[in-house]
């Protein structure tokens, strides 16, 4: 049976690619932390309503990035030495 989505087996990668994400979803973890704590001091529904829709949000891409950082691999430095030619 032939599928018809694509194989997204995993791909590579680099370091510091995978820092910037991995510091991105810390942001958003701490931000989500933080906009749900100023639920309790919000007195208009509407605010808070949004207050938790911002929240989901962050939560939610927070989680989409860590399943992507999930299917990937850190692509290996490629060699520094030059090949010797004579």
């Amino acid at each position: 049976m032939i599928s018809e989505r694509p194989s997204m087996d995993g791909f590579e990668i680099s370091s510091r690619f995978r820092l910037t994400i991995e510091e991105r979803v810390a942001r958003l973890e701490r931000d989500a932390s933080s906009d749900e704590a100023l639920l309790a001091r919000l007195e208009n529904d509407d605010h808070r309503r949004r207050q938790m829709r911002l929240v989901a949000v962050q939560r939610s891409e927070a989680l989409r990035m860590r399943l992507f950082l999930e299917r990937t691999q850190m692509r290996l430095a490629k060699p520094q030495i030059a090949p010797h030619r004579d």
